[in-house]
């Protein structure tokens, strides 16, 4: 995504320089060769103390296997070294900084990265992973105007929207209302930007404008991960109902709509959207939690309609049919037992590395892609 921090001077090619280039050659070895790699690099600058660049490899990869003391070592073993080329010592520095934000050490990782910085200036790695680090210190606004400075749009809305969560949990929610804008502003298909819009519309009792969030967002949103919008609010009616159990009447849900609100003023939204399957679906579980049993089955009906392997639509009919059916008892048993286990099954996958998960997310924990998350429409996915 960016360029290269420091440009690094070519030479012959040397025995030694093509073994090392084997070693390191692949930008991220696979865990099962990270090892035999350390060890390799570990006799190359055994045979060549000199050999920085092999040094600073060397660090990356005990960083990537989470030993971080040792990559600190090194890091700090060749910022010491008298004679060093700058821009030598100025990767140190920000290897170093990678480091120590990679152990949780956040206060010295800003430090190392100021100090590569004042060595060469600003560049755009460097101001890459300074942004990363005020958002991990919940630094959000900040993150977010660094991530605009870079030019990524997409990573600025999403810490806008941090911000303005943060904001609308200490009841300033003008301010949170005009960083959602802001967000919006700087990128319209933003997906955790317009949940949370609709989200704050439904805990202030405003159907009519979460309903008006949700048909606009669906314009402007990638269709693969519209289905977000939808599971996001559904997970805000279970936190309100469980809010309601609990007994207590001042919690933050107090204000919500009701179910029956979100069916009513939902009803005719979707109907006049083009058909989709996933929010047919979850239009239906809406249904179900309302008690409208009828008419939640029409609903999943259709979403079979536009993809009769839809295993969870046809979960769904299965299970409110089933009363229907006369079961003997041992059949009864088994069925509840696999129908337990089938809704178990993890929804959402990574459309880039695979990751299978239950619970929403904006960016993969494993791959690190941002809005990649799918719905596993068939057990295939």
């Amino acid at each position: 995504m960016f360029r290269k921090l420091f440009h690094r001077n070519r030479r012959g090619a040397s025995e030694q320089d093509v073994r090392t280039a084997n070693v390191i050659g692949a930008v991220s070895p696979p865990t099962q060769d990270t090892r035999a790699a350390i060890n390799e690099l570990s006799q190359v600058v055994r045979d060549d103390p000199e050999a920085v660049e092999i040094y600073l490899a060397l660090g990356s990869l005990y960083r990537s296997q989470g030993e971080i003391e040792r990559a600190i070592q090194i890091r700090n073993s060749l910022i010491v070294r008298s004679g060093l080329d700058p821009k030598l010592k100025a990767r140190a520095f920000f290897e170093l900084g990678r480091d120590f934000r990679r152990g949780g050490f956040l206060d010295r990782a800003e430090q190392a990265f100021n100090e590569a910085r004042s060595i060469i200036g600003d560049n755009e790695e460097i101001h890459f992973e300074v942004a990363r680090l005020q958002a991990e210190r919940g630094h959000y606004r900040d993150a977010a105007d660094s991530f605009g400075r870079l030019g990524q749009p997409l990573l600025r809305a999403h810490y806008l929207v941090r911000a303005a969560h943060d904001e609308y949990a200490s009841g300033q929610e003008s301010h949170g209302a005009k960083l959602l804008k802001y967000a919006l502003r700087a990128f319209p298909g933003s997906v955790e930007a317009w949940l949370e819009r609709i989200v704050q519309a439904y805990r202030n009792g405003s159907a009519a404008k979460m309903a008006s969030a949700i048909v606009e967002a669906q314009a402007l949103v990638e269709p693969g991960i519209r289905f977000v919008l939808f599971e996001g609010l559904l997970q805000e009616v279970a936190r309100a109902e469980r809010a309601d159990d609990s007994g207590d009447q001042q919690h933050e849900w107090a204000e919500a709509c009701s179910v029956a609100d979100l069916v009513k003023v939902l009803r005719p939204k979707l109907e006049a959207l083009e058909p989709d399957m996933l929010n047919h679906y979850y239009f239906g579980q809406m249904l179900l939690k309302n008690r409208d049993i009828d008419e939640a089955k029409d609903w999943f009906e259709r979403a079979l309609l536009l993809q009769p392997d839809f295993w969870l639509a046809r979960l769904e009919l299965f299970e409110l049919s089933r009363s229907e059916q006369k079961l003997t008892p041992f059949f009864r048993e088994q069925l509840t037992f696999f129908m337990d286990r089938a809704r178990e099954v993890s929804r959402f996958y990574c459309g880039k590395c695979g990751l299978k998960r239950d619970t929403l997310f904006f960016v993969c924990p494993r791959c690190k892609s941002w809005h990649s998350i799918k719905f596993r429409t068939n057990f295939s996915q």
